[in-house]
């Protein structure tokens, strides 16, 4: 916590992450250019940012990317702000639009959208809590069941109609899962694809997820942000405690 309110004392970085939250996955000569400052100045903002957690990067061939990550933001606000306010503010409707024609391979392509946590747990039960649809059922924010279907889990509604579908793309055995992503929940909504990469930290493990082929813009606190930031607090919560984080049936509206 010290070290997230140490980086946003500085106007620089709060300059930075504005510009991040506004436009997703910058360069270092993309922000560079909005900063009256050398490139060696903002690499060192840039680095006490990433040292908060308060943002990840993606490098793609010569480039490295730079996102928004607004969960630890977030761990602030519910710690020394929500307590204090009369009436918390609404989280907004899950969104998701996207499309998956098109796309450039996954391990060299630049994400839309990413979202780095930390949970204090073990390689394997990271693994089997993103792997098995049991356990999928019990934290995921708002599927009231997880079916494994062969290469593919299938999110269900309380009434039995599917909510999203995730077919496994590619799998490296407790590093690396690739899945489509399929709402089921508006027919105007396409398919997109996801990524989740495990890196065990000391006694944690590193979550990293990655979204691709989005369609509609990333807004912290909105649509795909929303959805994710929800799906880490309940895997969190699920890993570190035993209990799981669900939200009502109105996040899907809208």
């Amino acid at each position: 916590m010290d070290s997230i309110f140490k980086a946003l004392a500085d106007p620089t970085r709060r300059a930075l992450l504005d510009s991040l939250r506004a436009k997703p996955g910058q360069s270092l000569l993309d922000l560079q250019s909005q900063l009256e400052m050398s490139r060696f100045g903002v690499m060192k903002h840039l680095g006490v940012l990433e040292d908060a957690n308060l943002i990840v990067t993606k490098k793609v061939g010569r480039f490295k990317y730079h996102y928004l990550n607004a969960l630890p933001l977030q761990d602030a606000i519910d710690r020394w702000i929500d307590p204090y306010r009369v009436k918390p503010a609404a989280r907004a409707a899950l969104d998701l639009k996207s499309q998956l024609e098109g796309a450039p391979p996954m391990r060299d392509a630049k994400p839309d959208f990413m979202m780095q946590t930390f949970i204090r747990c073990t390689h394997d039960a990271l693994w089997a809590a993103l792997t098995d649809p049991e356990q999928m059922s019990a934290y995921h924010f708002l599927a009231a069941r997880v079916v494994k279907q062969d290469d593919a889990y299938v999110y269900e509604n309380a009434d039995g109609s599917t909510m999203l579908t995730c077919k496994t793309l590619d799998l490296t055995p407790k590093s690396r899962i690739e899945a489509t992503f399929e709402p089921g929940w508006d027919e105007t909504l396409g398919a997109s694809r996801q990524v989740f990469l495990l890196e065990p930290e000391g006694a944690h493990m590193k979550l990293v997820i990655e979204h691709y082929e989005l369609t509609h813009p990333v807004v912290p606190g909105e649509g795909i942000h929303d959805g994710w930031a929800r799906f880490a607090a309940g895997l969190k919560s699920w890993l570190e405690t035993g209990e799981a984080v669900r939200f009502n049936d109105q996040a899907m509206a809208g």
